[in-house]
């Protein structure tokens, strides 16, 4: 009996240094393999940034496929400690080992000089970051930002280019926002559906692809969607991850301060729960332009008697004033957390909302008609003594 047990434990052992050693081997042939780069991109190893802060970062750049590879890589060759602050350009097809050398040798460090061509609700604007004369980092106008950043790339060429997509917008805002930006190369065959262009801070080289840049938007939203449908509450009156992404995208709208976001998406789940129209004023802007055009006047009357839209469409599928339940579609792209707030909003009584009035963007939520009356009437005096 012991012998057999004996014969069993060895080949136990031996089958698992069999496992560790393909690991290894594999780990080893990654790290020296020929990394994803087509196009060299610069990558800033930030002051005080740990092994596992910087491997983030170079994945996040699309210059490593595996950070955990890396770390490892690193850790066994004694480099961890080694990293050198500074920018980087990284070249295409270079190795996990390649890019260890790269950021810890810091021979190639460079003057960090940052662009972030900030997209919202007021156009295009560029936030110029020097590392060598740090200051102001207030967004400039979109023609001197450009004029900097094309100064820097002639100077030395090493130049970290970002566009970072406000939430809330529709995605003719950012496509021509994307359209903007001279550093972006070739057009947008085929504009995403409305909703599916996830907000956030996205890294490009000098030279790159619109239609990659808005591939990786998408496919960040559909991860984002997928994920917050999969963790959404049950009783959410939702039966799609659409009408999700739909609700989120109001509930986006709706939202000028961040803690509101929960309560926000309970007014609308309870309002949706009981029957009750949504009533929200960003629905109607859509139905009359679709997104395709600005609104900038205010709301009329006939707007939110739906005249507007059915002389523009014909229909007022979009006006929440008029339809019950949710419009057929998303009226903006929603970011991550009205994505969460859609899918588990604040437990909540509260059927209203209203703004304040007083400039704070903060909003006074009620439970009854009446409460929610005389909150508008508090609005209407603010707003007629401003």
């Amino acid at each position: 009996m012991s012998r057999h047990l004996a014969a069993n434990g060895l080949t136990f052992l031996i089958v698992t240094l069999v496992l560790v050693a393909g690991l290894l081997e594999w780990g080893r042939s990654q790290f020296s393999a020929p990394g994803p780069l087509t196009e060299s991109t610069v990558v800033e190893v930030p002051s005080g940034a740990n092994l596992n802060e910087v491997a983030a970062l170079l994945a996040d750049a699309g210059a490593i496929t595996s950070p955990l590879v890396f770390r490892i890589g690193a850790r066994w060759g004694g480099e961890d400690e080694s990293l050198k602050l500074g920018c980087y350009d990284v070249p295409p097809g270079a190795s996990m080992a390649e890019v260890l050398d790269l950021v810890t040798n810091g021979s190639a460090a460079q003057a960090c000089f940052q662009g972030t061509f900030v997209i919202n609700n007021r156009g295009t604007r560029v936030r110029v970051v020097d590392a060598k004369t740090p200051g102001d980092t207030t967004p400039v106008e979109l023609d001197e930002g450009v004029e900097a950043i094309n100064a820097q790339l002639r100077e030395s060429g090493a130049v970290s280019l970002r566009v970072s997509v406000a939430e809330g917008l529709t995605v003719r805002e950012v496509l021509l926002g994307l359209q903007s930006i001279p550093f972006l190369d070739g057009d947008i065959e085929t504009p995403p559906a409305e909703g599916m262009m996830a907000p956030d801070t996205y890294n490009f080289s000098n030279g790159g692809n619109r239609a990659a840049l808005v591939a990786q938007m998408v496919t960040t939203q559909e991860r984002r969607l997928a994920a917050a449908w999969e963790e959404r509450n049950p009783d959410v009156p939702l039966e799609s991850a659409e009408e999700l992404l739909t609700l989120a995208s109001i509930i986006e709208k709706e939202t000028g301060v961040a803690a509101e976001r929960g309560l926000v998406a309970a007014v609308f789940v309870n309002r949706l729960n009981r029957g009750m129209r949504l009533q929200t004023d960003p629905t109607i802007i859509y139905g009359v332009t679709r997104g395709q055009e600005a609104f900038d006047r205010p709301i009329r009357r006939s707007d939110i008697d739906g005249v507007a839209e059915r002389n523009a469409h014909g229909a007022v599928e979009y006006n929440t004033y008029q339809i019950t339940g949710l419009p057929p579609g998303p009226i903006a792209n929603p970011g991550r957390a009205s994505l969460m707030a859609a899918a588990n909003p604040e437990e909540s009584s509260y059927l209203f909302f209203v703004a304040k009035g007083d400039g704070t963007r903060e909003h006074l939520f009620a439970e009854t008609l009446a409460e929610h009356e005389r909150n508008v009437a508090d609005y209407r005096r603010l707003q007629s003594n401003n």
